[in-house]
Protein backbone atom coordinates (compact mmCIF):
# COMPACT_ATOMS: atom_id res chain seq x y z
CA UNK A 1 0.00 0.00 0.00
CA UNK A 2 1.46 3.70 -0.87
CA UNK A 3 1.37 5.50 1.92
CA UNK A 4 0.45 9.20 0.64
CA UNK A 5 1.32 10.87 3.86
CA UNK A 6 5.19 10.37 3.41
CA UNK A 7 5.66 13.62 1.41
CA UNK A 8 3.99 15.41 4.05
CA UNK A 9 5.72 13.90 6.74
CA UNK A 10 8.84 14.33 5.14
CA UNK A 11 8.63 18.09 4.53
CA UNK A 12 7.73 18.57 8.18
CA UNK A 13 10.52 17.06 9.11
CA UNK A 14 12.64 19.58 7.12
CA UNK A 15 11.89 22.12 9.60
CA UNK A 16 15.12 20.53 11.30
CA UNK A 17 17.67 18.15 9.94
CA UNK A 18 21.11 16.77 10.57
CA UNK A 19 23.22 17.01 8.17
CA UNK A 20 24.91 14.32 5.81
CA UNK A 21 28.38 13.60 6.70
CA UNK A 22 30.76 11.15 5.53
CA UNK A 23 32.03 8.40 7.59
CA UNK A 24 29.54 9.50 10.20
CA UNK A 25 25.80 9.72 9.36
CA UNK A 26 25.64 5.74 8.65
CA UNK A 27 22.64 3.62 9.62
CA UNK A 28 24.03 3.00 13.11
CA UNK A 29 24.97 7.12 13.80
CA UNK A 30 20.87 7.57 12.52
CA UNK A 31 20.13 4.64 15.01
CA UNK A 32 21.54 6.78 17.47
CA UNK A 33 20.21 9.99 16.46
CA UNK A 34 16.51 8.62 16.21
CA UNK A 35 16.38 7.60 19.88
CA UNK A 36 16.68 11.27 20.32
CA UNK A 37 14.70 12.72 18.46
CA UNK A 38 11.51 11.56 16.93
CA UNK A 39 11.28 14.38 14.33
CA UNK A 40 14.11 15.83 12.98
CA UNK A 41 14.90 14.42 9.47
CA UNK A 42 18.16 12.12 9.24
CA UNK A 43 20.15 12.30 5.99
CA UNK A 44 22.63 9.37 4.92
CA UNK A 45 26.22 9.90 4.20
CA UNK A 46 27.07 10.68 0.35
CA UNK A 47 26.52 7.24 -1.84
CA UNK A 48 27.79 7.77 -5.94
CA UNK A 49 25.92 6.57 -8.17
CA UNK A 50 28.77 4.12 -9.31
CA UNK A 51 28.69 2.31 -5.72
CA UNK A 52 24.80 1.74 -6.07
CA UNK A 53 25.31 0.35 -10.11
CA UNK A 54 28.53 -1.59 -9.71
CA UNK A 55 28.80 -2.14 -5.97
CA UNK A 56 26.31 -4.01 -2.68
CA UNK A 57 23.52 -2.78 -3.17
CA UNK A 58 22.05 -3.59 0.81
CA UNK A 59 25.70 -2.55 2.30
CA UNK A 60 24.71 1.25 1.19
CA UNK A 61 21.20 1.58 1.16
CA UNK A 62 20.25 -1.03 4.24
CA UNK A 63 18.89 0.96 7.41
CA UNK A 64 16.21 0.46 10.26
CA UNK A 65 12.73 1.33 9.97
CA UNK A 66 13.47 3.57 12.73
CA UNK A 67 15.08 5.66 10.94
CA UNK A 68 12.08 7.11 8.99
CA UNK A 69 11.95 9.90 8.17
CA UNK A 70 15.59 9.53 6.49
CA UNK A 71 17.07 10.70 3.29
CA UNK A 72 19.12 9.42 0.94
CA UNK A 73 21.78 11.58 -0.07
CA UNK A 74 23.57 10.40 -4.08
CA UNK A 75 26.32 12.12 -5.48
CA UNK A 76 26.58 11.91 -9.51
CA UNK A 77 26.61 13.86 -12.74
CA UNK A 78 24.87 11.39 -15.05
CA UNK A 79 20.97 11.95 -15.39
CA UNK A 80 19.91 8.30 -16.11
CA UNK A 81 22.37 7.05 -13.60
CA UNK A 82 21.07 9.42 -10.55
CA UNK A 83 17.34 8.53 -12.06
CA UNK A 84 18.00 4.93 -11.54
CA UNK A 85 20.21 5.18 -8.12
CA UNK A 86 16.81 7.47 -7.00
CA UNK A 87 14.42 5.02 -7.58
CA UNK A 88 16.44 2.26 -5.69
CA UNK A 89 16.18 4.42 -3.24
CA UNK A 90 12.37 4.80 -3.09
CA UNK A 91 12.75 1.01 -3.58
CA UNK A 92 14.27 0.52 -0.39
CA UNK A 93 12.03 3.14 1.60
CA UNK A 94 13.76 6.23 2.12
CA UNK A 95 11.08 9.84 2.43
CA UNK A 96 13.58 11.36 0.34
CA UNK A 97 16.31 11.84 -2.27
CA UNK A 98 18.87 14.15 -2.55
CA UNK A 99 21.90 15.00 -4.93
CA UNK A 100 25.39 16.59 -3.74
CA UNK A 101 26.07 19.48 -5.05
CA UNK A 102 28.24 20.96 -2.19
CA UNK A 103 30.90 18.79 -1.40
CA UNK A 104 34.38 20.82 -2.55
CA UNK A 105 36.65 17.41 -1.82
CA UNK A 106 39.35 16.66 -5.01
CA UNK A 107 38.54 13.08 -5.07
CA UNK A 108 34.58 14.08 -5.64
CA UNK A 109 35.34 16.64 -7.91
CA UNK A 110 37.34 13.83 -9.83
CA UNK A 111 34.03 12.01 -10.56
CA UNK A 112 32.66 15.44 -11.94
CA UNK A 113 30.13 15.98 -9.15
CA UNK A 114 29.50 17.78 -6.09
CA UNK A 115 30.11 21.31 -5.74
CA UNK A 116 31.47 22.05 -9.20
CA UNK A 117 28.30 20.82 -10.47
CA UNK A 118 26.96 24.71 -9.35
CA UNK A 119 28.90 25.44 -12.40
CA UNK A 120 26.68 23.79 -14.93
CA UNK A 121 23.30 24.37 -13.96
CA UNK A 122 21.89 22.75 -16.84
CA UNK A 123 23.26 19.82 -15.91
CA UNK A 124 21.73 19.74 -12.75
CA UNK A 125 18.74 20.68 -13.80
CA UNK A 126 18.81 17.33 -16.68
CA UNK A 127 19.95 15.32 -13.62
CA UNK A 128 17.02 16.45 -11.38
CA UNK A 129 14.66 16.17 -13.91
CA UNK A 130 15.26 12.62 -14.46
CA UNK A 131 15.31 11.84 -10.55
CA UNK A 132 12.05 13.88 -10.36
CA UNK A 133 10.46 11.81 -13.04
CA UNK A 134 11.66 8.51 -11.98
CA UNK A 135 10.46 8.62 -7.96
CA UNK A 136 7.40 9.86 -6.39
CA UNK A 137 9.16 11.10 -3.23
CA UNK A 138 10.68 14.41 -2.82
CA UNK A 139 13.97 15.06 -4.94
CA UNK A 140 15.75 18.22 -3.52
CA UNK A 141 19.34 19.71 -4.00
CA UNK A 142 22.23 20.58 -1.13
CA UNK A 143 24.94 23.24 -3.10
CA UNK A 144 26.74 25.78 -1.78
CA UNK A 145 26.19 29.54 -2.15
CA UNK A 146 29.16 29.91 -4.58
CA UNK A 147 32.13 28.98 -5.82
CA UNK A 148 36.00 29.62 -5.14
CA UNK A 149 36.20 33.52 -4.19
CA UNK A 150 33.50 34.48 -6.81
CA UNK A 151 30.61 35.61 -3.94
CA UNK A 152 27.73 37.29 -7.07
CA UNK A 153 24.17 36.68 -5.42
CA UNK A 154 23.56 36.27 -9.26
CA UNK A 155 25.54 33.13 -9.59
CA UNK A 156 23.44 31.09 -6.61
CA UNK A 157 20.19 33.18 -8.10
CA UNK A 158 20.53 31.44 -11.24
CA UNK A 159 21.40 28.24 -10.24
CA UNK A 160 18.28 27.73 -8.43
CA UNK A 161 16.55 29.73 -11.04
CA UNK A 162 16.62 26.85 -13.46
CA UNK A 163 17.30 23.86 -11.27
CA UNK A 164 13.82 24.62 -10.00
CA UNK A 165 12.58 24.46 -13.39
CA UNK A 166 13.52 21.07 -13.53
CA UNK A 167 10.75 20.51 -10.91
CA UNK A 168 13.12 21.07 -7.87
CA UNK A 169 11.33 22.73 -5.32
CA UNK A 170 13.28 22.02 -1.89
CA UNK A 171 16.95 23.46 -1.68
CA UNK A 172 19.03 23.13 1.33
CA UNK A 173 22.09 25.73 1.00
CA UNK A 174 25.40 25.36 3.23
CA UNK A 175 25.73 29.31 3.28
CA UNK A 176 29.42 29.44 2.31
CA UNK A 177 31.33 29.32 -0.92
CA UNK A 178 32.88 26.01 -1.55
CA UNK A 179 36.39 26.70 -2.99
CA UNK A 180 37.71 24.06 -5.41
CA UNK A 181 41.37 24.41 -5.10
CA UNK A 182 43.35 25.59 -2.24
CA UNK A 183 41.25 23.99 0.77
CA UNK A 184 40.97 20.61 2.53
CA UNK A 185 36.73 19.50 3.16
CA UNK A 186 37.79 20.37 6.55
CA UNK A 187 38.80 24.00 5.80
CA UNK A 188 35.69 24.28 3.18
CA UNK A 189 33.52 24.32 6.22
CA UNK A 190 35.54 26.62 7.93
CA UNK A 191 37.70 29.39 6.31
CA UNK A 192 35.24 30.71 3.84
CA UNK A 193 32.97 33.16 5.52
CA UNK A 194 29.31 32.41 6.46
CA UNK A 195 26.81 34.77 4.72
CA UNK A 196 23.45 33.31 5.84
CA UNK A 197 22.11 36.73 4.09
CA UNK A 198 22.32 35.03 1.14
CA UNK A 199 20.20 31.75 1.93
CA UNK A 200 17.54 34.44 3.23
CA UNK A 201 17.63 36.77 -0.14
CA UNK A 202 16.83 33.34 -2.21
CA UNK A 203 13.73 32.77 -0.10
CA UNK A 204 12.49 36.39 -0.57
CA UNK A 205 13.76 35.92 -3.99
CA UNK A 206 11.67 32.41 -4.35
CA UNK A 207 9.24 32.66 -2.10
CA UNK A 208 7.01 29.24 -3.37
CA UNK A 209 10.87 27.08 -2.87
CA UNK A 210 11.63 25.61 0.49
CA UNK A 211 14.78 26.35 2.22
CA UNK A 212 16.72 25.12 4.42
CA UNK A 213 20.33 26.70 6.01
CA UNK A 214 23.43 24.75 6.51
CA UNK A 215 26.43 26.03 8.47
CA UNK A 216 28.15 27.18 11.39
CA UNK A 217 24.48 26.31 13.81
CA UNK A 218 25.17 25.05 17.42
CA UNK A 219 22.26 26.56 19.44
CA UNK A 220 18.54 26.97 19.57
CA UNK A 221 18.71 30.60 19.63
CA UNK A 222 19.94 30.38 16.33
CA UNK A 223 17.91 28.01 15.04
CA UNK A 224 14.84 29.91 15.90
CA UNK A 225 16.20 32.63 14.60
CA UNK A 226 16.42 31.29 10.72
CA UNK A 227 13.09 29.72 11.02
CA UNK A 228 11.45 32.62 11.32
CA UNK A 229 12.86 33.17 7.88
CA UNK A 230 12.94 30.11 6.36
CA UNK A 231 11.68 26.82 5.89
CA UNK A 232 14.44 24.60 7.58
CA UNK A 233 18.11 24.50 9.44
CA UNK A 234 20.27 21.85 8.64
CA UNK A 235 22.70 21.18 11.86
CA UNK A 236 25.81 18.96 10.84
CA UNK A 237 28.75 18.88 13.18
CA UNK A 238 27.50 20.32 16.39
CA UNK A 239 24.71 17.61 16.31
CA UNK A 240 27.74 15.02 15.80
CA UNK A 241 29.87 16.30 18.67
CA UNK A 242 26.95 17.30 21.08
CA UNK A 243 24.60 14.66 20.19
CA UNK A 244 22.71 15.36 23.68
CA UNK A 245 21.31 18.41 21.87
CA UNK A 246 19.03 16.35 19.75
CA UNK A 247 16.74 15.72 22.78
CA UNK A 248 15.52 19.28 22.68
CA UNK A 249 14.43 19.49 19.39
CA UNK A 250 11.32 17.75 19.20
CA UNK A 251 9.89 20.29 22.20
CA UNK A 252 12.17 23.49 20.94
CA UNK A 253 11.39 22.97 17.39
CA UNK A 254 8.44 20.83 16.24
CA UNK A 255 6.20 21.69 19.63
CA UNK A 256 6.00 17.96 20.72
CA UNK A 257 6.84 16.42 24.38
CA UNK A 258 10.57 16.33 24.88
CA UNK A 259 12.13 13.07 24.24
CA UNK A 260 11.43 11.05 27.59
CA UNK A 261 14.36 8.99 27.44
CA UNK A 262 17.89 9.87 29.57
CA UNK A 263 21.29 9.26 28.77
CA UNK A 264 21.47 5.73 30.51
CA UNK A 265 18.31 4.89 28.88
CA UNK A 266 19.77 5.88 25.57
CA UNK A 267 23.07 4.17 26.10
CA UNK A 268 21.20 0.37 27.09
CA UNK A 269 19.03 0.72 23.86
CA UNK A 270 21.84 1.05 22.07
CA UNK A 271 23.66 -1.68 23.33
CA UNK A 272 20.54 -3.86 22.86
CA UNK A 273 21.07 -2.46 19.46
CA UNK A 274 24.52 -2.98 19.14
CA UNK A 275 23.67 -6.99 20.47
CA UNK A 276 21.48 -7.17 17.70
CA UNK A 277 23.68 -5.98 14.70
CA UNK A 278 26.30 -8.16 15.73
CA UNK A 279 24.13 -10.89 16.15
CA UNK A 280 22.41 -10.17 12.54
CA UNK A 281 25.25 -8.87 10.58
CA UNK A 282 28.15 -9.03 12.61
CA UNK A 283 29.00 -5.72 13.26
CA UNK A 284 31.76 -5.07 15.96
CA UNK A 285 30.38 -2.68 18.84
CA UNK A 286 33.17 -0.64 18.23
CA UNK A 287 31.76 0.35 14.72
CA UNK A 288 28.30 1.85 16.76
CA UNK A 289 29.55 3.54 19.88
CA UNK A 290 31.84 5.42 18.37
CA UNK A 291 29.01 7.44 17.33
CA UNK A 292 27.63 7.66 20.75
CA UNK A 293 30.95 9.34 22.61
CA UNK A 294 29.73 12.47 22.98
CA UNK A 295 26.70 11.55 24.50
CA UNK A 296 27.90 12.45 28.54
CA UNK A 297 29.82 15.91 27.00
CA UNK A 298 30.17 18.06 30.05
CA UNK A 299 28.81 15.34 33.00
CA UNK A 300 31.53 14.11 35.47
CA UNK A 301 33.04 11.18 34.17
CA UNK A 302 32.63 11.76 30.37
CA UNK A 303 36.13 11.51 29.82
CA UNK A 304 36.61 8.32 31.04
CA UNK A 305 33.31 6.83 29.79
CA UNK A 306 34.89 7.59 26.22
CA UNK A 307 37.62 6.12 26.97
CA UNK A 308 35.94 2.57 27.70
CA UNK A 309 33.69 2.77 24.77
CA UNK A 310 36.77 3.67 22.51
CA UNK A 311 38.94 0.76 24.29
CA UNK A 312 39.21 -1.73 21.23
CA UNK A 313 40.82 -4.01 24.34
CA UNK A 314 37.34 -4.87 25.12
CA UNK A 315 35.96 -5.79 21.82
CA UNK A 316 35.74 -9.22 23.02
CA UNK A 317 33.33 -8.19 25.60
CA UNK A 318 29.08 -8.04 25.05
CA UNK A 319 28.18 -4.26 25.02
CA UNK A 320 26.35 -4.52 28.06
CA UNK A 321 29.22 -5.41 29.74
CA UNK A 322 31.29 -2.31 28.03
CA UNK A 323 28.74 -0.42 29.50
CA UNK A 324 28.89 -2.02 32.73
CA UNK A 325 32.27 -0.56 33.18
CA UNK A 326 32.04 2.41 31.33
CA UNK A 327 29.59 3.60 34.09
CA UNK A 328 31.91 1.79 37.04
CA UNK A 329 33.06 6.10 37.77
CA UNK A 330 30.19 7.83 37.45
CA UNK A 331 27.33 5.74 38.78
CA UNK A 332 26.90 8.78 41.83
CA UNK A 333 26.47 11.19 39.28
CA UNK A 334 24.31 9.59 36.58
Amino acid sequence: MIDKDRPNRQLAAMRVSVAPMMDWTDRHCRFFHRLLTRRALLYTEMVTTGALIHGDIPRHLRFSAEEHPVALQLGGSEPADLAHCAKLGQEWGYDEININCGCPSERVQRGAFGACLMNEPELVADCVKAMVDAVDVPVTVKHRIGIDKVESYEFVRDFVGKVSEAGCDTFIAHARNAWLKGLSPKQNREVPPLRYEIVHRLKHDFPALRFSINGGLNDNLQVQAHLRLLDGVMVGREAYHNPWWLAQWDAAFFGEAPSALTREEVEEQMCDYMAREAAEHGTPWSNIARHMLGLRNGLPGARRWRQVWSDHRLKSHAPHEVMAIAREPVAQTA
